[in-house]
C-alpha cells in the first residue's frame, strides 16, 4: 500500500484547524543574572528517520552566524559518546561541579555560550528498540540520566514525530538481516502512540519543556523548526536552508520556487508556507512524497486505522502542558 507522507495542500487547513483548537505553549526566555542569560542546553531528540540530520548540518554550516547571539552548536563527535559514557557512569545521579565543568571544557571551546545545541537521535534509545514494548519506552529514563549531568542548567527538549504506519516500516528496514518478528517482539503496532512517550518525558522531567512538530509538515515548517531549536533572532538570517525541500522537490520546481519567491516576497511565515505547499504540489518527487508499505501481515485497513490514530494523536499532544507544538 502507498501512504503519501501528507497532502501538502491540506496542511495548511489542518495546522489552522488545530492551532484553533488547542492552545500552544510558548517556552519562557533563559533566565537572568545580573544582566547576563543563564545557559540553556538544547536537546534535539530525533526522531529516528525523521530529518536524518539536516538540521545539525544546516546549524553547523551556519555556527558562525549562530556564535554572535552566543548560540554553540558542537560538532557531535565531541559529546555524543561523552555523555552517553558520562551518564552510565553516573548511574542517575547527578553530576558534581567539576564533572560538569570538565564535560563542557570538552564539549566547547568558546569562552560563554547562553544556548548549546546537542543532536542525536539515539538520546532516546538506539534504532533496534525504538518500538520494543512502545515508542522509545527507555527515553524517558534516558533524558533523566542526560538531564543529571548538567542538574542546574535550563533545558529543552525538541522532537520530531511521525505517522507510525510509515515510522514502524523505516525502522524495521534499518535492521539488517533481522526479522519482523524478532523487530516487532509481539508488539500490538495498532497500539503505538507519541503522546504516551511525551507525556512519559513531561512526568519524568517536569521542568523541561518540549518542542514537538510532525516529520510530514517538517517541508512546510522547515525555517521555524530551526528557529525553534537555535532560538536564534530576527537580526540572523540562516543560510544554506534549501537541503531538505530539495531531497523532495525537482531541480525545475527549486529553480522555479526560487524565482518566485526573489519576486514575490513572502511577508510572513504563513504566506511562505503556502508558496512552498504550492510548489510541493505540482513538483515534489513521488518517490520522496509517497511511501510504499510492505509489511508482514499488515492490511490496508490497519495502516489506515494506525494513520487516523496518528491524527487524533497530534491532536491529543497538541493540548498537552509544556508542549510546544509547531504549527501554523
Amino acid at each position: 500500500m502507498t501512504v503519501q507522507k501528507r497532502p501538502y495542500s491540506s496542511i495548511i487547513a489542518f495546522q489552522n484547524e488545530v492551532a484553533t483548537l488547542y492552545k500552544t505553549h510558548e517556552h519562557p526566555a533563559p533566565q537572568k543574572t545580573d544582566g547576563k542569560a543563564l545557559m540553556r542546553i538544547v536537546y534535539h531528540l530525533g526522531a529516528h528517520c525523521t530529518d536524518e540530520e539536516r538540521l545539525l548540518r544546516c546549524l553547523l554550516k551556519n555556527r558562525g552566524r549562530l556564535a554572535e547571539e552566543g548560540i554553540v552548536v558542537p560538532g557531535p563527535a565531541k559529546y555524543r559518546s561523552l555523555l552517553r559514557d558520562t551518564a552510565m557512569s553516573l548511574k542517575g545521579e547527578a553530576a558534581s561541579e567539576e564533572t560538569q565543568t570538565m564535560i563542557m571544557e570538552q564539549i566547547m571551546s568558546e569562552n560563554r555560550a547562553e544556548r548549546v545545541i546537542l543532536s542525536w537521535d539515539n538520546f532516546m534509545g538506539f534504532a533496534p528498540s525504538a518500538v520494543r514494548g512502545g515508542i522509545y519506552t527507555s527515553g524517558p529514563d534516558r533524558m533523566h540520566a542526560f538531564c543529571q549531568i548538567f542538574p542546574g542548567v535550563e533545558t529543552e527538549f525538541h522532537l520530531a514525530i511521525r505517522n507510525p504506519a510509515t515510522f514502524v516500516p523505516a525502522m524495521f528496514h534499518k535492521q539488517k538481516g533481522r526479522a519482523y518478528e524478532d523487530f516487532i517482539e509481539g508488539m500490538d503496532v495498532a497500539s503505538l502512540r507519541w503522546s504516551t512517550l511525551i507525556s512519559a518525558l513531561r512526568e519524568r522531567n517536569p521542568q523541561v519543556p518540549i518542542t514537538v512538530w510532525c516529520d510530514e509538515d517538517t517541508p512546510l515548517l522547515w525555517p521555524e523548526i530551526l528557529r525553534a531549536v537555535s532560538g536564534h533572532s530576527d537580526k540572523i538570517t540562516l543560510t544554506e536552508t534549501d537541503d531538505l525541500l530539495a531531497s523532495i522537490m525537482s531541480a525545475d520546481g527549486m529553480g522555479r520556487m526560487a524565482g518566485y519567491i526573489e519576486s514575490h516576497p513572502p511577508q510572513d511565515a504563513t504566506q511562505r508556507r503556502r508558496v512552498v505547499s504550492a510548489f510541493l504540489d505540482k513538483f515534489a518527487l513521488t518517490d520522496q512524497v509517497e511511501v510504499e508499505i510492505d509489511m508482514p501481515g499488515w492490511s490496508e485497513d490497519l495502516i489506515a486505522g494506525m494513520t487516523e490514530g496518528y491524527d487524533q494523536d497530534v491532536s491529543r499532544i497538541i493540548a498537552m502542558d509544556g508542549v510546544h507544538f509547531l504549527t501554523a
